[in-house]
């Protein structure tokens, strides 16, 4: 019977560390004002809505694709036809003499049908 390594400390920290992923209750029903937090206006996400028609939006974090799809047609009025999401890191700051962590949240990238258009200003 093979005995298993010896693993780092540096490597057994970072792993208690790690947090699952969090998902919604079962039956936690969001109003789409509320899955839908803000639109990320950047320079990226303006070439990616002039070029492939995707916009980026900054989304409640236990939102599902499915919710953030239909948060997205009816707040708009647009035709969705994908969803890619991305947890984001919180980045460490600086505060005074303290080390601290901005909150982790979750990004949208939502693709719309070839003739519908978000308009933000």
């Amino acid at each position: 019977m093979a005995t298993t390594r010896p693993h780092p400390k540096k490597y057994v920290r970072r792993l208690e560390r790690r947090k699952p992923c969090v998902h919604g209750e079962a039956g936690l029903e969001l109003r789409p004002y509320q899955v839908v937090i803000r639109p990320l206006v950047t320079e990226k996400g303006t070439h990616q809505s002039t070029r492939y028609n995707a916009y980026t939006f900054q989304v409640n974090p236990i939102a599902t694709k499915t919710q953030i799809k239909a948060a997205i047609e009816e707040l708009f009025t647009v035709r969705v036809e994908g969803v890619r999401t991305q947890n984001r890191h919180g980045k460490t700051r600086r505060f005074a003499q303290r080390e601290g962590t901005l909150p982790r949240w979750k990004k949208a990238i939502v693709t719309l049908h070839a003739e519908d258009k978000i308009e933000f200003f």
